[in-house]
């Protein structure tokens, strides 16, 4: 095993999930910050749906964030680092595991206050492809107050809440799509009477997936 993953990988072999500080070059994580914010200016953001593939929904009561898939044609040097080393991860992960990863879909995603995501599992219904879902959080500066934790909740007990993971700037997080439950706490903005500008809240989320027997799933 590579000594970069050691600690996240023993984790996640252990209890199906695993989080880690410091994984990532405090540049990189500056860059990707920057990255998505003129992505955000550029309207390159798309509001998230749920449901199947064929009849996506936008329901913000239940997911409220927005998008934007990184990709290679993006031509953007942080997007193209980010990519590479997610692909690293997804080769250790495959010789760790014997997950038989074939591919990654990666996007920014971005909460405004009051929005969150509620509990699910990220491995679609009937579609055991999802694999690996990771987590990096982008927003420099959180606040105490600002909102926006991640939950997780037992596999076995799912309307257990097992962890409470604050979003902190570089925080990895890494948990099986089939087995881990998870919800967003919706971010909040600070009292205005305070007048503190709230950072825009970004993060970067990688999912891996193995190839069907009728070729690669689309993302959704």
């Amino acid at each position: 095993m590579d000594r970069e993953f050691e600690a996240l990988f023993g984790d996640m072999a252990e209890q199906g999930f695993g989080i880690q500080d410091g994984l990532l070059p405090d540049q990189l994580l500056s860059d990707l910050y920057l990255s998505a914010q003129r992505s955000r200016e550029q309207g390159l953001f798309d509001y998230a749906r749920v449901g199947p593939a064929h009849r996506p929904q936008r329901l913000p009561s239940i997911r409220g964030d927005s998008i934007h898939w990184l990709d290679q044609d993006n031509n953007d040097p942080a997007q193209d680092q980010f990519l590479e080393w997610a692909d690293t991860l997804r080769i250790h992960l495959n010789r760790e595991f014997f997950l038989g990863l074939q591919r990654s879909e990666i996007h920014f995603a971005h909460y405004e206050p009051g929005q969150g995501y509620s509990r699910h599992i990220d491995q679609h219904r009937g579609q055991p492809h999802r694999r690996i879902t990771l987590i990096v959080y982008l927003t420099p500066d959180r606040g105490p107050d600002d909102g926006g934790e991640l939950c997780i909740y037992h596999p076995h007990q799912p309307d257990e809440e097992w962890l409470r993971v604050a979003p902190e700037r570089g925080r990895v997080v890494l948990f099986r799509s089939d087995l881990i439950p998870h919800a967003v706490l919706p971010a909040r903005a600070p009292p205005l009477e305070l007048k503190r500008l709230v950072p825009r809240r970004f993060s970067v989320i990688f999912r891996a997936r193995v190839r069907s027997q009728a070729g690669l799933i689309p993302p959704c």
